[in-house]
């Protein structure tokens, strides 16, 4: 893993074509919320600019953490925040993060709730050695308990496969809402994120 020195992190919106050709430590630094403290993710696809589209941006992303071997890709997962855990609850989340947990309240759960999410956190974690990594916007606090308690039987190997298709979708829509790509929005009848 390739070690960054701290950068401030950017929140504004961006073009592809600024993307394709700013400095690479803006590269870096305007990408690094897109990945939950991971600027390195960002680091990794550099030499391959220009992409010709976001989704080929997003993809070689993806493929950096898919190309991590098991315990480094684990560490990488472990760097996320419980859904509805203790650092929701205190707010010391990153503000996407913040954002996206707050679309099923899952910070202002009341004492039943939050320890019945409380005891999957702690079963996914016992089991799997990182914590339950879900696309929380596309779905229902339901749905999301139903997915939980669903990828607890799974096993490990399609449970690494699994969080890695999540941590992607998770990090499309952060980068859609970064980057808005007209092209990717017309194709899947999304509106763009203001």
């Amino acid at each position: 893993m390739i070690c960054l020195p701290k950068i401030r992190f950017m929140t504004t919106r961006s073009t592809l074509q600024h993307l394709n050709t700013c400095a690479p430590e803006v590269f870096c630094a305007t990408l690094a919320d897109i990945w939950e403290h991971a600027p390195w993710v960002a680091h990794g696809v550099i030499d391959q600019r220009p992409f010709a589209t976001v989704d080929a941006l997003h993809a070689a992303m993806v493929d950096v953490v898919a190309a991590l071997d098991e315990p480094a890709r684990v560490a990488f997962y472990a760097g996320h925040p419980e859904l509805a855990g203790d650092d929701a609850r205190r707010g010391l989340m990153t503000d996407a993060s913040i954002a996206e947990q707050g679309t099923l309240s899952l910070a202002r759960l009341d004492t039943v709730d939050a320890e019945r999410w409380s005891a999957l956190n702690r079963a996914y974690r016992a089991r799997f050695g990182f914590p339950f990594i879900l696309c929380i916007r596309r779905h229902t606090r339901e749905s999301a308990l139903q997915a939980f308690e669903q990828r607890l039987a799974h096993d490990r190997t399609t449970e690494l496969v699994t969080t890695l298709g999540e941590i992607a979708a998770i990090t499309r829509l952060r980068l859609d809402h970064l980057v808005p790509d007209v092209s990717h929005v017309a194709c899947h009848g999304e509106s763009i994120p203001s």
